[in-house]
């Protein structure tokens, strides 16, 4: 439909939206029309109404899909019809009736921290450019706290040893500064002096495998989930878990919550105030097991 393609191309090229997002923008559009079509004989734009629109979140609801994901399907139509509103396509938005479900608020999985020092100080990465490939990939997430597609935008300029610090472009391509330890430089410096022993490499992408390609989003969860499996019981072993690791681990040590805020790129305190339930969880084992009145 060439009023999706015309909303795709506006969020990539004027928007600037990331790869990922954009591609979720189109698969939940797909999804929708592909509804219309074998429900409501495919009307056209201007004729759709609420109705059709709650019945086909109703259907998402009956497949058992969560309201977090249902509340992201809203948000992509409601940035669809406002962006047909803008080109005067429609004259009014069906989504002005659409309420969002309530979020069921989960607090974040995050890995403890033996089990995290025993994966970086007592597991064996292979001795070989792939093993320290996958090092840095788990070094890189949880010294950082950065997203899975932030750390496969990571290129050889985002580095900068000297200041200890890489440079993130992160959501909405909003660039932030992580400042990282002095044994994360090193293995960085390291492993960039590896990277130029690979033959095929044409690109400035960080992260590469043994063929020169850069190193890509499927590889990156399962690098993770591998190497979490050896050290821990989580049933949830996502790159976005080391992300939760490095949030929760930051304020359990009385790190400023406005900083982490920083760290993580959030927009706002709200995303990161999640983190603080499992601090505040910990704080009351430790009262409970020191205060005499506990």
């Amino acid at each position: 439909m060439k009023h999706v393609s015309d909303f795709i191309g506006y969020i990539q090229h004027e928007k600037r939206y990331s790869i990922h997002t954009v591609q979720a923008y189109l698969g939940d559009l797909e999804q929708f029309f592909l509804y219309l079509e074998k429900n409501y004989d495919n009307p056209s734009i201007g004729n759709l109404n609420h109705l059709q629109i709650r019945s086909w979140l109703a259907s998402l609801k009956e497949c058992g899909m969560e309201s977090k994901s249902i509340n992201r399907k809203i948000s992509t139509l409601k940035s669809f019809f406002k962006y047909l509103l803008k080109k005067q396509v429609i004259s009014v938005s069906p989504m002005t009736k659409i309420i969002s479900p309530r979020n069921v608020k989960r607090l974040p999985v995050f890995v403890n921290e033996g089990n995290m020092d025993t994966l970086l100080t007592q597991i064996n990465f292979p001795d070989n450019f792939t093993g320290k490939t996958e090092r840095l990939i788990l070094e890189l997430l949880y010294q950082t706290g950065i997203r899975r597609a932030e750390l496969l935008g990571l290129t050889l300029s985002s580095v900068q040893l000297n200041q200890q610090s890489i440079k993130v472009l992160g959501k909405g391509n909003k660039e932030r500064i992580i400042p990282i330890a002095p044994e994360l430089a090193q293995l960085i410096g390291d492993y960039v002096q590896q990277r130029s022993l690979i033959s095929g490499v044409n690109h400035h992408t960080l992260l590469v495998l043994t063929s020169g390609k850069p190193v890509y989003q499927k590889y990156v969860y399962l690098v993770v989930n591998n190497y979490l499996a050896l050290t821990t019981s989580l049933d949830k072993r996502s790159p976005h878990v080391l992300r939760h690791t490095f949030a929760t681990h930051l304020l359990n040590k009385g790190a400023d919550l406005n900083a982490v805020k920083e760290l993580l790129g959030h927009a706002n305190l709200t995303a990161t105030q999640i983190y603080t339930h499992n601090t505040i969880d910990k704080l009351k084992e430790i009262h409970k097991k020191a205060h005499p009145k506990a």
